[in-house]
């Protein structure tokens, strides 16, 4: 391999953050608490190796050779293809004709114990090699200086040989925290953290505290530890994801509708659909979703908080049957469990969508779910703003169901007001006439254009959508405590057509 050449880990978001991969023949620091994920990572590494037809060997000192098949197995795994050095069997050590049952580590001498690593480097001349763990070195060494000399002759040893190194470190040793010396030692350090919410599924996380020579994606990743192994997502970074669309209006296929908008919101813009909970904005949302698959468009409907049944059932009672085209693969409806999702994995699943599956219009219902999936509050709209951000740089149009508390509410959720990173923001609210609870619909805000400053009767029943003439009688409507003036109005009845 050249120096310039790239030993790809066999986890596709980690080679994004890398850029391609690590820099082969180069010693790799990869540190984590026990359970964050780093021999499962190790495997992938190793198994992406025997995959690209590399040789490869993993050292362990800390598990042993059946401990290692188990984890593989719960994967789906083999080890074929792996070479094993497992100090604890003294097969393996002391290769055939001694006799000697079990050899430990902490009975060897460290020297010896170098030694040994490096005779089966030289009998097998592996490319891709996984150490694992340094912990049990440091009882060997029983001396810090000690330990960080012998680390020290094992990049030396490495370095001529045209090895990939990945160093495994626990942080059991030292208090269990980051040992500086040997941050400067590796030529990149690879970070697992494993957090537990006080409700739901444990979190991941990955970050990369140095690679010399590579722009990486700095900053945390959300990832995952699923059977098939690790899952890492990218932090979403909008400005790389640029392409070239055209910002024609996106309608509804509702003439009334339409003219809110002045023909509908643009491509590449995301709409906020904000009121209170029965208000009509997740029919007003799926409506746009029909018109955009009448229009052969691709579609994804993420709901965090109605179940997808009850979501079908309710668009077919309006007259649109979306079965169909669930069937024929151009309509995604995902239901999304905000206690077991990171935010980063929502955000790749979404590029996924944009980008593998060509998605063109997407709803997120709602926006309620989606931020509790995030318990920490200073980040919730920088996620969501990038996420916006790279929609509307795809041409992707983008609808945000937000459900206000109460039946009047505000456009905040959990003191964060949500309001400004949307493109266009239509209002839904009830007020009361003739001794009936009505809806009415207005937009406030358009960045992509004009919008009609009327407030409107908003109806939803077997007709479909429809939407009555201005209230232009009432005062009042928008604060939920509407006060009719005049003699007359005239309002959209159940009956009429």
């Amino acid at each position: 391999m050249t120096p310039f050449a790239r030993s790809t880990t066999g986890v596709e978001g980690l080679d994004s953050i890398l850029r391609g991969g690590l820099p082969a023949n180069r010693l790799y620091l990869l540190e984590g608490q026990p359970g964050s994920g780093k021999t499962t990572l190790a495997l992938q590494y190793l198994r992406e190796g025997v995959r690209l037809g590399e040789r490869c060997l993993y050292v362990t000192l800390s598990e042993t050779a059946d401990e290692l098949s188990d984890v593989a197995a719960s994967h789906g795994w083999t080890l074929d293809g792996i070479d094993l050095f497992e100090l604890a069997a003294a097969e393996e050590v002391l290769g055939d004709g001694r006799h000697q049952s079990v050899l430990h580590p902490w009975e060897v001498e460290l020297d010896g114990t170098i030694q040994l690593i490096q005779q089966q480097v030289e009998r097998i001349k592996p490319t891709r090699v996984v150490f694992d763990s340094l912990s049990e070195l440091r009882l060997l060494a029983q001396d810090a200086l000690r330990y960080r000399r012998q680390v020290l002759s094992l990049k030396q040893f490495f370095a001529p040989r045209n090895v990939t190194v990945l160093l495994v470190d626990d942080l059991t040793g030292e208090g269990g925290e980051r040992d500086a010396h040997l941050h400067s030692l590796c030529h990149g350090v690879i970070s697992l953290e494993r957090l537990t919410l006080e409700f739901g599924a444990a979190r991941r996380r990955l970050q990369v505290q140095k690679l010399r020579g590579v722009n990486f994606v700095a900053g945390y990743h959300d990832m995952a530890l699923v059977t098939g192994g690790l899952e890492v997502y990218p932090r979403l970074i909008a400005a790389e994801h640029h392409t070239p669309f055209a910002g024609e209006p996106v309608p509804s296929g509702v003439e009334g509708l339409d003219g809110l908008l002045y023909g509908g919101p643009l491509r590449g813009t995301s709409t906020l659909l904000t009121g209170p909970a029965g208000a009509g904005k997740t029919n007003v949302a799926l409506q746009y979703v029909t018109a955009a698959l009448e229009r052969g468009e691709r579609c994804c409907v993420f709901e965090f908080d109605e179940r997808i049944g009850t979501l079908l059932t309710r668009s077919k009672a309006l007259g649109n049957d979306l079965q169909p085209y669930i069937d024929s693969g151009l309509l995604e409806l995902t239901q999304v469990d905000p206690a077991d999702i990171s935010p980063g994995e929502f955000a790749w699943t979404v590029r996924k969508a944009v980008e593998e599956r060509g998605c063109r219009l997407l709803v997120i219902d709602s926006l309620n779910g989606y931020i509790a999936s995030m318990p920490q509050e200073k980040q919730i709209l920088l996620q969501l703003h990038e996420v916006l951000s790279y929609l509307n740089q795809k041409g992707v149009t983008t609808f945000l169901v937000n459900p206000q508390h109460g039946l009047v509410g505000s456009m905040s959720i959990g003191n964060i007001d949500v309001s400004y990173i949307a493109d266009a923001i239509v209002l839904f609210r009830f007020f009361e006439a003739r001794g009936r609870i009505r809806k009415a619909i207005s937009v406030i805000k358009n960045r992509g254009g004009g919008h009609e400053d009327a407030i409107r009767e908003l109806r939803i029943d077997t007709q479909g959508i429809r939407l009555g003439e201005p209230l232009e009688r009432f005062r009042g409507v928008l604060t939920g405590t509407p006060e009719f003036e005049g003699d007359s109005v005239k309002l959209l009845d159940e009956r009429s057509a």
